[in-house]
């Protein structure tokens, strides 16, 4: 995989676990001969991200190290606890640039949109080029939704990706990390330019069930949910779904999402907890007198592969941002197996997160990945 990658210029992916003795040194054995321009790292957050993506600057002068806390990992292969992923993306193939958007729970719309306008005309494009933005936000800042319609409304139809950075199952802390400095409450914009062909892959197993309801009370601001169908929101959820409230858990919300629907389309509002006083707390936004329908689970593999078959071509990497909910489901199902498999195959490399944003929208629930391929293999097919 070094080699190629080196040979080709193709993005190259070296992992480990946390605990692994001398890991950014491998680590750097690995990315050093590709020469990146950037090194993406996610990692578990026992793994001490900061330290890490330190040690890999200090082994990469000049690369841009960009990096979140996640909820899980995976590398071209199976999915991973405990572990780190590095996807570094090389100077001869891509170009780079990051920037911080700092103070999320001061709502900084004005200094965000300077800033990312001032980044856009520092990366003129070139037309011989693919170019495109990734996103990494706190995934307990709670403004996924404003953070991503911000950057859509300043990147001019340019594809922009990204994920919430986690902390396993805690929802306690999560880390973000640019050029081995860490800052609270923040999001980072990379913006790349890359002779690779590319191509989102956005995916999801949900299809709306006929059963409705209306959220009669939240909070929007604390994405809480008081309220459905005038009853104490986690007791008619369990009711509907068929489960005591006893029994509502991170797997019964994977299995049975609620769905809201835009534009013409449904979009998961994933549920993350049951709070003491029995409302529902989301990971996305949420008001009151919205109409909400239960998700009913879809095939889980089959339907995805169909979409990676339908790629113009063999992907290099697919730089990927995983629900950690949509991998409980998968893992519930027993489908390890065959995930190991699709991602080996495809190259899926990532993190699990909480949530995902494409197009200027924060979704849940939902397989978010950008396809590089080969551009004389993607214009034939």
């Amino acid at each position: 995989m070094q080699r190629e990658g080196v040979q080709s210029g193709r993005p190259v992916v070296a992992s480990g676990q946390s605990d692994e003795p001398g890991l950014v040194a491998r680590l750097l054995a690995e990315l050093g001969p590709a020469a990146p321009a950037a090194v993406m790292v996610f990692a578990s957050p026992s793994a001490g991200l900061t330290g890490i993506a330190q040690g890999l600057g200090e082994g990469l002068p000049g690369c841009r190290v960009i990096g979140c806390s996640s909820a899980g990992e995976f590398a071209c292969g199976g999915y991973c606890s405990g572990s780190v992923v590095a996807i570094g993306l090389p100077a001869s193939r891509f170009r780079a640039d990051a920037i911080w958007l700092r103070n999320l729970p001061g709502l900084g719309v004005s200094d965000w949109m300077a800033d990312l306008r001032a980044q856009m005309a520092r990366f003129e494009p070139n037309g011989r080029r693919s170019r495109f933005g990734l996103l990494l936000i706190d995934g307990l800042s709670q403004q996924e939704e404003l953070v991503a319609a911000t950057v859509d409304a300043v990147s001019h139809r340019l594809p922009v990706l990204g994920g919430s950075a986690g902390d396993g199952l805690r929802f306690e802390q999560t880390c973000l990390v640019l050029d081995g400095v860490s800052h609270a409450d923040s999001a980072i914009f990379c913006l790349f330019e890359t002779d690779f062909a590319i191509e989102e892959v956005i995916f999801d197993h949900f299809s709306p069930s006929a059963t409705r309801m209306v959220v009669t009370q939240a909070i929007p601001e604390e994405r809480l949910i008081l309220e459905i169908n005038a009853e104490p929101a986690a007791e008619e959820y369990a009711r509907l779904i068929g489960v005591p409230v006893a029994a509502l858990n991170p797997r019964a919300f994977a299995e049975n999402p609620l769905l809201v629907r835009m534009g013409g389309q449904y979009y998961v509002r994933a549920i993350r907890e049951v709070t003491p006083q029995g409302g529902l707390t989301l990971m996305s936004s949420i008001e009151t007198g919205v109409m909400m329908t239960l998700g009913r689970a879809d095939d889980l593999t089959h339907g995805f592969e169909a979409r990676l078959r339908a790629l113009g071509g063999p992907p290099v990497l697919i730089l990927t941002f995983d629900c950690i909910l949509r991998r409980l489901a998968l893992e519930q199902a027993g489908l390890e197996a065959a995930v190991a498999r699709i991602f080996g195959q495809y190259r899926i490399a990532g993190f699990n997160t909480y949530g995902e944003q494409h197009g200027g929208v924060h979704v849940n629930q939902t397989f978010v990945g950008l396809a590089f391929l080969d551009p004389e293999a993607a214009h034939a097919a």
